[in-house]
C-alpha cells in the first residue's frame, strides 16, 4: 500500500454496520480524491459531517511585528480557502465541518508578535452574538465575523480554531504583565452565524504566545441533528482534563477535535490516536489536522468505534476535504459478553491461560495444554530500546506461532500468535510502564507488538510505515489504570478494526486475526493522569 490516500474502512464490522460510515477509497500512488464522495443511508439515524486537513498559508517570519492589517490580510489567504470548502460541503448536505488547529494564523510566534493575528473574544455564555449580523458590535473581530458568515453560506454548524485576547485587570493574580490573556481558541458557529461557544486550550503544547486558562473549559455544546458534542484541542487528547471528563457525560456521542498534530510513530501517528480515542470511548471523533508534511503533521478523520474514514498523505502539498455520513448513536466494538470467541481454538486458549486452567502450564515463554497444540519457543534475549524517547523493555517475537510475556515496573504484557508465515522482519513485544518526560510530562503504561526499522535489537522503536509481517493475536496487560487506547496500524498507514477489545479477569486485551496487510504496530496504550 503507498503511504498516501485516504480510504474508509470497515473489517471487523458484520454486515448489518455497513452503512455505519462510508466514503471513497484512494490507493493508487499519485491519484487523488478531487470530489468527496457521501455514502446513502437513512437520513434519521445518521448527519453529515466533513473535517478538512489544510494546507495552510504562513507568515514568512512569525517573529516579524506586523501591523493588524498585514495579519488580517494573510488570514483572509487562509479564510478564503476555508470559504471554498464550505460551499463544497454545504452541496453535499453537511451539517458540521471542522477546521484544524493553527489553521487561520499560523504557529512558532512569540507573545508579541502574535498579537496583530488575535481578535476579540467576547464569552459566548454572557453575550449571545452573531457577528455576521452585528459586525461592528465589538472591534478586532473580522476573523469571527468571516467565520460566522461562511456558518450561514453554507447552512451548517461551522467550528474553526483562532488566537484570541481577553484585556485582564492588575488587581487579577493571573493577569499577565502585558494587560492581557491570550489564548488558543476553538469556536462553534450555528447554521444561522450565532456564536455557540468557545473552547480555550488548555494543555499548551511549547505554545510561548498563549496563555492557559485558569480554569479548564469543559465545553458542550447542542445540535438539532446529533445532540451533545464535546470540543478539544490537539495535546488535550492525552490529558485527563478536559477530555476525560467532558466524555463522563453519557449522552456526548461525538467529539469535535481540531489539532496541529506532528506525527510519531510507533505509538502517536494522528489517525493512530484520533481513532483510538474512539474505539476506547465508543463515540464519534471528527478530526482535522494541519497539513504540513515537511513538519509531519497530516492525519484527519472521522472515526467511528468500528471503522474510520481518513486521509494520511505525506507526499502531496494540498488540502484534503473529508465528507461521510455519521450514526447518531455509535456502535461499539463487541465485548467478551457478546464474544463468538467460545468457539474460536485461539479465544479459547487465551481465556485458558488467564483462568490459569489446570490443563495449561505456562511460564514466561511456553504454554502447554492438554487437547491443544503445544508451544515449544526458544526462549528469547531481553532487551532494551528506546521507543518514543522511552526506555522499553522488549523479547523478539520469533517463529510461527508462540507465547510471550515480558514484564517492566509491575506492568506484565502478554501475546498469544499465529503467524500464516514467517517474514524476514524483525518483530518484538515490548513494555514500558514509567514517566514520559519528552514533548510532554505525562504517566504511561504501554504493551506493544512493533515491527521494528531492522534486524538489529536496536532499532526496535523506529519510526516505520511498511510491513508484510501478519499476525493473528491476542495481546493483553495487567494494567493499573482503566484509560486504556488500542493502536492498531498496517502498512501503508492502514487503520485496522479489532475484533474485540475490552476487559478479561482484570486484564485488557485486544484481539485481532485477518489483517488487510502488514503489522506495523499492535500496542495498549495506558495513560495514569494521576500519576502526571
Amino acid at each position: 500500500m503507498p503511504s498516501r490516500f485516504m480510504v474508509c474502512i470497515m473489517s471487523g464490522a458484520s454486515s448489518r454496520f455497513a452503512l455505519f460510515l462510508c466514503g471513497c477509497y484512494v490507493a493508487a500512488l499519485g491519484v487523488h480524491a478531487e470530489e468527496p464522495c457521501v455514502a446513502e443511508t437513512q437520513e434519521a439515524e445518521h448527519y453529515v459531517a466533513a473535517v478538512y486537513e489544510h494546507q495552510l498559508i504562513l507568515t514568512p517570519n512569525p517573529l516579524a511585528l506586523v501591523s493588524r492589517k498585514q495579519a488580517l490580510e494573510l488570514m483572509n489567504q487562509n479564510l478564503d480557502i476555508y470559504e471554498q470548502q464550505v460551499m463544497i460541503a454545504a452541496q453535499k448536505g453537511v451539517q458540521i465541518i471542522v477546521f484544524p488547529e493553527d489553521g487561520i494564523h499560523g504557529f512558532n510566534f512569540t507573545r508579541t508578535s502574535v498579537y496583530p493575528f488575535l481578535d476579540f473574544m467576547p464569552s459566548p455564555r454572557l453575550v449571545r452574538w452573531n457577528p455576521c449580523l452585528e459586525p461592528h458590535r465589538f472591534s478586532d473581530t473580522e476573523v469571527l465575523q468571516r467565520l460566522s458568515c461562511m456558518a450561514v453560506k453554507g447552512d451548517m454548524f461551522l467550528v474553526a480554531n483562532l488566537g484570541t485576547k481577553q484585556p485582564c485587570q492588575s488587581n487579577d493574580p493571573g493577569c499577565p504583565n502585558d494587560g492581557r490573556y491570550q489564548f488558543n481558541t476553538n469556536v462553534v458557529f450555528s447554521n444561522n452565524g450565532t456564536l455557540v461557544d468557545c473552547y480555550r486550550k488548555h494543555n499548551l503544547y511549547f505554545e510561548a504566545a498563549f496563555d492557559a486558562p485558569l480554569k479548564v473549559d469543559h465545553v458542550i455544546f447542542d445540535t438539532p441533528f446529533a445532540g451533545k458534542f464535546g470540543i478539544f484541542t490537539c495535546f488535550d487528547i492525552l490529558f485527563f482534563d478536559p477530555a476525560i471528563r467532558l466524555l463522563r457525560d453519557s449522552e456526548v456521542k461525538h467529539v469535535v477535535y481540531p489539532t496541529a498534530w506532528m506525527n510519531q510513530l510507533p505509538l502517536l501517528a494522528a489517525i493512530q490516536i484520533q481513532r483510538a480515542f474512539a474505539i476506547a470511548f465508543g463515540i464519534n471523533f471528527l478530526a482535522a489536522n494541519i497539513h504540513h508534511p515537511s513538519l509531519g503533521m497530516t492525519g484527519s478523520g472521522i472515526h467511528s468505534p468500528l471503522k474510520s474514514f481518513w486521509h494520511h498523505d505525506m507526499e502531496t502539498s494540498r488540502g484534503h476535504l473529508i465528507i461521510a455520513q455519521v450514526a447518531k448513536n455509535p456502535l461499539g466494538l463487541t465485548g467478551t459478553e457478546n464474544a463468538t470467541g467460545k468457539t474460536d481454538p485461539s479465544h479459547s486458549k487465551f481465556l485458558e491461560i488467564l483462568a490459569g486452567n489446570p490443563y495449561c502450564e505456562k511460564d514466561a515463554q511456553e504454554v502447554h495444554c492438554d487437547g491443544a497444540t503445544k508451544w515449544n519457543v526458544n526462549t528469547p534475549p531481553i532487551f532494551h530500546s528506546e521507543m518514543m524517547y522511552d526506555n522499553f523493555t522488549l523479547v523478539p517475537v520469533w517463529g510461527k506461532e508462540g507465547y510471550l510475556r515480558v514484564c517492566a515496573n509491575g506492568l506484565c504484557c502478554y501475546l498469544l500468535y499465529q503467524r500464516p508465515t514467517v517474514s524476514k522482519e524483525l518483530y518484538a513485544l515490548g513494555v514500558f510502564d514509567g514517566l514520559h518526560t519528552v514533548h510532554g510530562t505525562y504517566y504511561v503504561q504501554a504493551c506493544a507488538l512493533v515491527k521494528c526499522g531492522g534486524l538489529g535489537f536496536d532499532t526496535c522503536g523506529q519510526e516505520i510505515t511498511e510491513a508484510t509481517g501478519r499476525f493473528e493475536f491476542h495481546l493483553w496487560g495487567n494494567f493499573s489504570t482503566s484509560y486504556i487506547f488500542p493502536l492498531l496500524l498496517t502498512s501503508g498507514m492502514t487503520l485496522e478494526t479489532p475484533d474485540q477489545f475490552g476487559w478479561e479477569n482484570d486484564y485488557s486485551f485486544l484481539r485481532k486475526s485477518g489483517l488487510s496487510s502488514g503489522l506495523v504496530t499492535a500496542a495498549l496504550y495506558g495513560r495514569l493522569y494521576e500519576r502526571d
